[in-house]
């Protein structure tokens, strides 16, 4: 650790927080050799009174699902049977442990965290991860998944990586760099030699310590002395690492040839297991005083049943040193040497990297591998075993499907990239309708991940054309991912296009039916998918569209059923995949409700899923929702942040729909901070983004008020009139009550105050916000007309549901009104004022454990430890002047 003082400091800083109950997680980067492992060692060594659990990737071995994962808890695998029931189920299942399948990822990385929280509840827990970028994806994502909501179990991580390696991908951590070391620095670690071949060491190796001691150590006496030849220490320059790898080459190159067998043995082996190195060796002629050699010479250590290569590099020359013929035999005897039973999916993968041309017997391993990883939710590994098996196989026809499932695999992992880089590589033509329709859907996912959401309906769209009716079973999907598609593009006319495809398809006839105007036929053909929504066998997609129809027409109680629904079947049947975008359909609903705080913690927690699955697009809609929310509180940076957020998506992609919807709460927010004419101007704009009316119903009201109150009564008139037509066409939702506000606004006679009374009675038990906004409106206009104490009580009741709901801005406007009509504002209650100081995070923890939920509970929604739920809960309660849950619960009944 010569000239590390920086780094050592940060190490030790986190090793005392932890020693105080804080956690903390880093990601080391650098090149090879620069100091890394050494920087993890040093954490080690200064893990007095920790545990610590150590795991090393291994290249060879990076496909394998879950194996680091495994690897790091063996020592502690009786934690296990501490942690919550559906947590044990999904460790033992993915440990190999039971035949389980494990139905939600989420499952498994919320087990990590729990079990890394009862690790360190006996003592501080320090957790090494090196050589990071060589693990398997799957056990990165768990361990990252927790890493990122440590808070207070008293844990460090830190994940060490190579820049510029290929493999697993680590994001999502506060890193350090790692650069080479200074002159003063770099001349300590080889003070023995001649100042003139110190230089040349030094420039050499550019600062890298590894440099530095292996090619000092690679000098002969000769060199030493000065008579430096090109082969150590080249004249030109090269890469670093070629020169290091040199060094290690020359070290292995002088071992007894036995002895560079066994290496090219343990560097293909992940495991590091001794009887398993020594018997496949054995299988090549080799005995255990072959690897005397290697140990005298510090290439490696062997301790009880373990052995384990000095440094990474070494097992990198062990391997890559090795010609190919004894590559593959070094994977072909530990092949030999794992029993199938236990080391099915081991075995697979070495009889594939020992595979120089197709194999279809070892594909039909790779084949059950990937899916035995699926079903543990391992995506990346099930998508790399999938992608091997296509490349052993030599029929066209099996090796497209195998890529497909390939390509459909990276997608769910959130590797959109590679999904269509999988896609690119399926040879063509597809003979079978079902594979061409789900190499439809990846192509339409690339595209909606990538490109434009209109397109990727356009894909699905000529599938289905392709197709056929003669394959219903195979047609209806694809015409409904396609409706989607076109939905989220905000394209009416490829909906009607879609729609004219299979007109007895009731899921796909109200689409085309909405938006050519027959309302009457659309809304009698939604009632009927309505009540088969409520069914049992409803299929998911039909369930999910039928809510979004519901919430386009503005039947938002229907809506908030079929998104609830919705996202219990995703819940019980582990789709993770697609919860945000249920969940996302359940905020807006909950949104148009006025049920605000449900609102905020639904679209919470599927932006927290979106990001965590990679599904940018997704996120976008969400971000959209969260900023109408604080539009509505009046939380100007965080509405305008998250709304320039989904623009900065949506717009170059033409997501007309996520568009709109970023803009309408720009708007709303211009519209609660008293400037109209700005709003106006931005909620017109979000009407351009479709091709259809309907599909911006939802902004019309707050676009005709905008327009009133600029002064530009006439651009309140056409929405006015769109919003009175589909409120008679559809009786019943909330269209007619804000039909009726919005004529009231516009009315230049004495029926306004008709209309805002018949409003009001018709919001009631549909939303107090709108209920509010009514009421604020015609108390406005009541003190306009100089009837102040008629205009008190609506004011009144306006401020008491803004005060109780947080929204600060119409909160404002209702006070000035109820002032300058002579009445009194105070209206503030003690609850509002306690529940404030809270942060988001407390408010949601408060919320939960208001509802009898424990810690454990809370822990899986919010994806938080039991240890931080207590934590969050131990600052909540002075806050609020309470010290139990019971007071909590009554407290906010109140």
């Amino acid at each position: 650790m010569q000239g590390r003082v920086a780094e050592r400091d940060r190490m030790d800083q986190m090793l005392a927080d932890t020693r105080r109950g804080m956690s903390s997680a880093l990601l080391v980067r650098g090149e090879a050799g620069i100091g890394k492992t050494a920087l993890l060692d040093y954490a080690a060594g200064r893990a007095d009174g920790m545990r610590v659990l150590r795991v090393e990737g291994v290249e060879s071995e990076m496909e394998l699902a879950f194996g680091g994962l495994h690897h790091l808890f063996l020592p502690v695998l009786h934690v296990v049977d501490q942690l919550p029931g559906p947590q044990a189920a999904a460790m033992r299942a993915i440990f190999g442990l039971t035949d389980d399948v494990v139905r939600d990822r989420l499952t498994v990385g919320l087990a990590v965290l729990t079990m890394l929280s009862e690790i360190a509840d006996e003592r501080p827990l320090l957790c090494l991860i090196d050589d990071a970028q060589w693990l398997d994806q799957p056990s990165v994502d768990m361990l990252t998944f927790a890493a990122r909501r440590l808070r207070t179990e008293g844990v460090v991580m830190v994940f060490a990586v190579r820049s510029g390696a290929r493999g697993a991908d680590v994001r999502g951590l506060p890193d350090l760099l790692l650069e080479g070391l200074d002159r003063v620095a770099a001349e300590e670690l080889v003070a023995d030699l001649p100042p003139y071949v110190a230089d040349r060491i030094i420039e050499q190796s550019q600062g890298n310590p590894l440099a530095l001691i292996e090619l000092s150590a690679a000098l002969t006496l000769a060199q030493r002395e000065g008579q430096l030849s090109p082969l150590p220490v080249p004249e030109v320059t090269s890469r670093l690492t070629g020169r290091m790898q040199d060094a290690f080459l020359t070290q292995i190159a002088a071992l007894p040839r036995a002895t560079q067998m066994v290496l090219s043995v343990a560097a293909a082996d992940d495991t590091g297991e001794l009887p398993l190195v020594l018997a496949a060796a054995g299988r090549l002629g080799a005995v255990v005083e072959d690897l005397a050699p290697a140990e005298r010479s510090g290439l490696v250590f062997v301790s009880g049943e373990m052995v384990r290569f000095r440094h990474p590099l070494v097992r990198y020359a062990a391997y890559q040193g090795a010609p190919l013929a004894g590559r593959i035999a070094a994977h072909k005897a530990l092949a030999d040497t794992l029993a199938p039973s236990g080391h099915a999916h081991r075995r697979a993968w070495h009889l594939a990297a020992a595979s120089t041309g197709p194999d279809e017997q070892v594909a039909d391993e790779l084949e059950r591998v990937a899916e035995w990883a699926g079903s543990r939710q391992a995506m990346a590994s099930a998508s790399a075993a999938y992608e091997r098996a296509a490349q052993l196989t030599a029929v066209p026809q099996r090796r497209a499907r195998r890529l497909i499932c390939a390509a459909q695999k990276a997608s769910d992992a959130g590797q959109d990239k590679r999904c269509g880089a999988l896609a690119d590589q399926v040879p063509l033509p597809l003979l079978d309708p079902d594979t061409a329709a789900d190499f439809a859907r990846v192509r339409a996912v690339v595209e909606l991940g990538y490109g434009r959401p209109e397109t990727a309906g356009r894909i699905l769209l000529e599938c289905a054309d392709l197709i056929g009716p003669n394959r219903p079973d195979s047609l209806a999907p694809l015409l409904v991912d396609a409706v989607h598609a076109a939905f989220s593009a905000g394209d009416a006319g490829l909906m009607t296009e879609i729609g004219a495809r299979a007109p007895d398809l009731l899921v796909v006839d109200v689409a085309a039916r909405l938006f050519t105007d027959d309302a009457t036929g659309a809304l009698g053909s939604l009632q009927a998918l309505v009540r088969a929504g409520r069914e049992p066998g409803t299929g998911f997609m039909d369930r999910l569209m039928t809510g979004i129809y519901c919430h386009v027409v503005a039947d938002h109680a229907a809506a908030h059923e079929m998104a609830a629904a919705s996202v219990a079947h995703c819940r019980d049947h582990g789709i993770s995949g697609w919860l945000p975008t249920t969940l996302h359909l359940l905020a807006q609903a909950e949104l148009a409700l006025g049920r605000h705080e449900e609102a905020t913690a639904s679209a919470a927690e599927g932006l927290r899923l979106a990001e965590y699955y990679n599904l940018d697009h997704r996120a976008a809609h969400l971000r959209a929702v969260l900023a109408t929310l604080a539009a509505v509180r009046g939380q100007e940076h965080d509405s305008r942040t998250l709304a320039q957020e989904a623009l900065d998506y949506t717009r170059p992609r033409d997501v007309g729909r996520g568009t709109a919807d970023a803009l309408w709460a720009l708007g709303l927010l211009e519209l609660g901070l008293g400037r109209p004419e700005s709003a106006l101007e931005l909620l017109e704009s979000a009407q351009k983004q479709v091709d259809h009316p309907l599909l911006t119903m939802f902004l019309l009201p707050d676009l005709v008020e905008a327009a009133v109150r600029a002064g530009r009564p006439e651009r309140a008139e056409e929405p006015t009139r769109l919003l009175g037509a589909w409120a008679a066409a559809a009786p019943g939702t909330l269209l007619d009550a804000m039909a009726l506000r919005c004529r009231a606004m516009v009315s230049q006679d004495d029926r306004a105050e008709e209309h805002f009374t018949a409003a009001a009675h018709l919001h009631h038990g549909r939303g107090d916000f709108e209920r509010a906004r009514t009421e604020l409106l015609h108390g406005e206009w009541l003190r306009r007309l100089r009837r102040k104490i008629d205009a008190r009580d609506h004011l009144r009741e306006a401020l008491e549901v803004f005060e109780r709901l947080g929204a600060r801005p119409w909160a404002r406007r209702a006070r000035a009104e109820l002032q300058a009509a002579g009445g009194s504002a105070d209206l503030t209650g003690p609850v509002d004022g306690r529940v404030n100081p809270l942060s988001p995070q407390e408010r949601e923890v408060v919320r939960l454990a208001a509802t009898g939920a424990t810690n454990r509970e809370i822990a899986t929604q919010l994806f938080l430890s039991p240890r931080t739920v207590g934590h969050h809960l131990y600052r909540a309660f002075p806050k609020l002047g309470i010290s139990s849950r019971t007071e909590l619960a009554e407290l906010l009944a109140s």
